[in-house]
């Protein structure tokens, strides 16, 4: 799924390149970060569309870097992902941080993504509901099923 998402990505990135789409794109995050620094909160989320140009877990992934390609800084960039969201429904107080007492599914990182933003694709484990997954196992379980075909 990751292969095909990044193939995906890449023919997108290609023709985009030879439209106006670049010099929309860098004002997109311009305001993103303008926004931000005004006092406005970023929110992350994706909207997979079915077609496979947006697969859950890696375009979350891909959101990040994008939001430290805007100006934001790793930690700025993984808190918008995080508790931004969190905050927003109103549920900080029980998901969003880590925190004694508090719900929460994690990913294992092989990496430090606060000092290479790229760290944050090197996912080891996924622990869901207490419980940990191997990150290759479960690309390998829905392979042929999610993304592109």
């Amino acid at each position: 799924a990751r292969i095909s998402y990044l193939r995906r990505r890449a023919l997108i990135s290609d023709g985009a390149a030879k439209s106006d789409w670049p010099a929309l794109f860098k004002k997109e995050l311009e305001f993103e970060r303008e926004f931000a620094k005004q006092g406005g909160v970023l929110l992350a989320g994706l909207d997979p569309t079915g077609y496979g140009g947006v697969i859950a877990g890696f375009g979350d992934q891909r959101e990040v870097e994008l939001l430290v390609e805007a100006g934001f800084t790793p930690v700025e960039a993984i808190h918008i992902a995080t508790s931004n969201g969190a905050e927003s429904l109103g549920e900080l107080d029980r998901i969003g941080t880590l925190a004694a007492g508090k719900q929460a599914d994690l990913v294992v990182i092989d990496g430090d993504p606060f000092g290479n933003i790229k760290d944050i694709e090197k996912v080891e484990t996924v622990f869901k509901d207490g419980v940990g997954y191997d990150s290759a196992k479960l690309i390998e379980s829905v392979r042929g099923l999610v993304g592109l075909r």
